[in-house]
């Protein structure tokens, strides 16, 4: 049971990061950006590039995904959302699903349509305690994951640029009455995103086939991670990303893992049934 439970935290791990991509850049630019799980896709395969291809140490193949990652968000925040911004929401949902679609046909001509793997930092090996097997990757997962909450934490309520991007997100004409540079906090918000779904994307690599097609999935049920905590709110996309992976997890291993994806969704519809906005309800009045 700890082992389902430590392997369930650590896949809700990689799913609460994702869902914070989406409910940053929602709340920054009232955008659902559904690409966001090709750009875990792409994190991953520009860490694997890094160190099996250019055969660099996986500490300096972690920062060049982070790194490139950050680039590609600028770019996408400049080339894609920029020259929409002024259109409906519908118009660039539908051009982010049009790039999440060309991202998925870009990496199957530069890497193939065949899954790699990216080794652990601990190799294949598992350690025990009381009794109970447990992998070193999802340790990091975890522990990775608290930390960047933490300072993620720290970035946003004590900081200078981090005040400015809530500024942002809460109110992009008042901000720019007051002084900010809306646009960069923009392009920073999705830089920052960018960040994210690269870390996600080299945590979860060595225990998830790295494909063109890996995105879809974990894009999915961090979507849903998203709507289930409350979708503007960060501590939700974190809470639903746990609820979910732990629920999989468990439903995998005493019911049935044919039916994993579908207890995810099972549990979506149940809460856009019971309490569609989210364990934790947006605040709408405080949003103008």
């Amino acid at each position: 049971m700890v082992q389902l439970l430590m392997n369930g935290l650590a896949m809700g791990a990689i799913y609460a990061l994702v869902a914070l991509g989406f409910v940053l850049v929602s709340n920054a630019v009232n955008v659902v950006n559904f690409s966001q799980g090709e750009w875990v896709m792409l994190g991953a395969y520009f860490t694997v590039t890094a160190s099996v291809s250019m055969h660099l140490p996986l500490f300096w193949a972690y920062l060049f995904s982070i790194l490139l990652m950050l680039v590609f968000g600028w770019v996408f925040q400049k080339t894609v959302y920029q020259p929409l911004q002024n259109k409906p929401f519908i118009t660039i949902a539908i051009a982010t699903i049009g790039i999440s679609v060309f991202l998925k046909n870009v990496a199957r001509n530069i890497w193939g349509p065949q899954p790699t793997n990216l080794p652990s930092p601990f190799g294949g090996d598992t350690f025990t305690v009381a009794g109970v097997h447990l992998l070193p990757q999802n340790i990091l997962i975890i522990v990775v994951t608290v930390i960047l909450v933490i300072l993620q934490d720290i970035f946003f309520n004590r900081t200078l640029v981090g005040k400015m991007m809530r500024a942002t997100a809460q109110d992009q004409e008042a901000s720019k009455l007051m002084g900010i540079r809306v646009n960069r906090m923009i392009s920073f918000t999705f830089m920052y995103s960018a960040a994210l779904t690269a870390i996600a994307g080299f945590l979860v690599a060595p225990i998830y086939f790295v494909s063109p097609d890996m995105g879809g999935s974990l894009s999915l049920k961090a979507f849903a991670a998203a709507i289930i905590g409350g979708f503007n709110s960060v501590k939700g996309a974190i809470f639903g990303g746990l609820l979910l992976g732990v629920i999989e997890t468990f439903g995998a291993g005493y019911i049935s893992s044919t039916f994993k994806d579908a207890f995810v969704f099972l549990v979506l519809i149940l809460f856009l049934a019971v309490r569609p906005e989210g364990i934790f309800k947006e605040k709408i009045a405080d949003k103008v």
